[in-house]
């Protein structure tokens, strides 16, 4: 399930390594120049030069969608706070440097972000506004700050209650983050993990069930629900075969865990987002699956082509990029977006809907113990390369 990449079938013609080119879907000439970083021991490191594709476009974006070709229009172009947590987590009484939410909205804004999504509402005890902002006090605090710098939230990776049925005390919880979204101007409100980490059918419907009804609550309150999942949601379905001795099927029919969710799941009361780092992941990790005969079979996943069979279901996005690696199991090491290989140019073009989705940069390595800064300079590093982003001709 989890092959070296060096030793990716080659099943083209051209050669060893085109095997493992077309696995991670990257062409040929970005492979060529990443695998060469590879080779030089630099994929551990952030690449900060943007990727050629982008860096001839960067600074040229004034907001103008010179006849449709941007890809990622600018009042689209977001970042989860997770990305910046180091700045927001800063005590502004000890740095010089923007710390606290008010101060990072307004770095954000600078860059030239118009949207933002939430990873929780805390910040430095000494930042204006105290520590803790998730009250209805905090979130309208908060908007202040968000209209001040011209910046939308678009949705919070909050609390979703762990328990099925509701206690009453998840339920109350739940309608507060309901009532602080609309006071943030949120049209969606998730949470970033998984609906459930089974593989089993049985605790997919369990999980569905509780989504469309925390859905139907949300909806009520104007709010799109939605999920954001990591590589092991794509992983297949155990829905048949012979059973374990826990009484579990131990085989697949090929089915995709969250694409099985997207089946039982109400599209007027869920919705999902998309972590394209994570789908290639998995793209990259689940290829292969043993059906209810015994007879191993291979399916491919494509992120793209998902999104663009469920269209509307998926309203948001994480952006974010990765080089090859051939060591760690998953593919790719994160670096910030547009200095990887992933095909923004075409994940954007092939999902479409350009004006509906809500893509926000995000990498999970930004902030530094050693350089305080970093997380905000590949804030702005990322949002040149997202703006940059314009359809191929021909």
């Amino acid at each position: 399930m989890n092959p070296d990449l060096s030793r990716t079938e080659d099943t083209t013609g051209g050669g060893p390594d085109e095997g493992l080119r077309r696995t991670l879907g990257v062409d040929r000439r970005r492979f060529l120049s990443t695998c060469t970083a590879v080779a030089a021991g630099a994929v551990a490191a952030p690449v900060f030069a943007a990727a050629p594709a982008l860096a001839q476009d960067r600074g040229r974006d004034h907001g103008h969608d010179r006849g449709g070709q941007v890809l990622v229009p600018p009042h689209k172009r977001g970042i989860i706070l997770y990305t910046v947590r180091d700045a927001t987590a800063r005590d502004p009484l000890a740095s010089d440097l923007p710390s606290g939410f008010r101060e990072v909205f307004k770095q954000l804004a600078r860059h030239g972000y118009r949207q933002v999504e939430f990873a929780g509402y805390r910040q430095h005890a000494n930042a204006p506004g105290g520590d803790n902002l998730e009250t209805v006090q905090g979130a309208r605090l908060l908007r202040s700050w968000l209209d001040e710098h011209g910046l939308r939230a678009q949705g919070n990776h909050g609390f979703i209650p762990p328990s099925w049925p509701l206690t009453t005390a998840d339920l109350d919880t739940f309608k507060k983050h309901l009532e602080i979204a609309n006071i943030l101007g949120m049209d969606h409100m998730g949470t970033g993990g998984d609906p459930t980490g089974s593989s089993y059918r049985a605790d997919w419907d369990v999980a569905a069930d509780k989504w469309n009804a925390l859905g139907a609550i949300a909806r009520r309150e104007g709010i799109k629900l939605y999920t954001h999942n990591h590589d092991s949601a794509y992983g297949f379905l155990l829905d048949g075969g012979p059973l374990d001795d826990q009484g579990r099927p131990t085989r697949s029919s090929g089915i995709r865990k969250l694409e099985y969710f997207l089946k039982v799941t109400n599209p007027k009361l869920v919705w999902l987002e998309m972590d394209i780092f994570w789908a290639h992941v998995a793209q990259y990790k689940f290829h292969t699956y043993t059906a209810h005969d015994g007879a191993s079979r291979k399916s491919v996943f494509d992120p793209a082509g998902l999104v663009a069979r469920n269209n509307k279901r998926y309203p948001l996005f994480h952006a974010k990029d990765g080089v090859v690696s051939t060591t760690n199991g998953m593919g790719y090491d994160m670096v910030p977006f547009g200095t990887g290989v992933i095909d923004y140019t075409t994940f954007f073009s092939r999902v479409g809907q350009r004006n509906y989705r809500n893509p926000m940069v995000e990498d999970d390595n930004s902030p530094s113990a050693t350089d305080p800064a970093q997380s905000l300079r590949e804030a702005k590093i990322s949002y040149d390369n997202m703006a940059a982003l314009r359809k191929r001709r021909g």
